[in-house]
């Protein structure tokens, strides 16, 4: 299954979570997912959403609430703020012309 197909790579990145917004079906899909690597593979999300936002891509709170008690347990958290990096790729294009 797709489950177990993930469950044995070492590292899972999920890029962007956030921009597109998924039903319950999809919901319970990725805490499932994130519920059988937790604590046992390396998983890097990367997001513009503080958790307190997530619901708005899975609509059921109880879900995204569980989803983030397993994903910040023992977890490394990464606060990353300043401009875009395409954003300053294209301005130094458009600079250098």
């Amino acid at each position: 299954t797709l489950q177990l197909r993930f469950e044995k790579y070492d590292l899972v990145i999920c890029d962007e979570f956030g921009y597109v917004s998924c039903d319950k079906e999809g919901g319970e899909l990725l805490f499932n997912h994130l519920s059988l690597r937790a604590g046992k593979k390396a998983t890097i999300i990367t997001t513009n959403l503080a958790f307190n936002r997530w619901n708005e891509i899975i609509k059921d709170k109880v879900l995204v609430a569980a989803m983030g008690d397993r994903l910040t347990h023992k977890a490394y958290l990464v606060n990353m703020t300043g401009l875009s990096y395409r954003l300053k790729e294209t301005q130094k294009m458009r600079q250098d012309k």
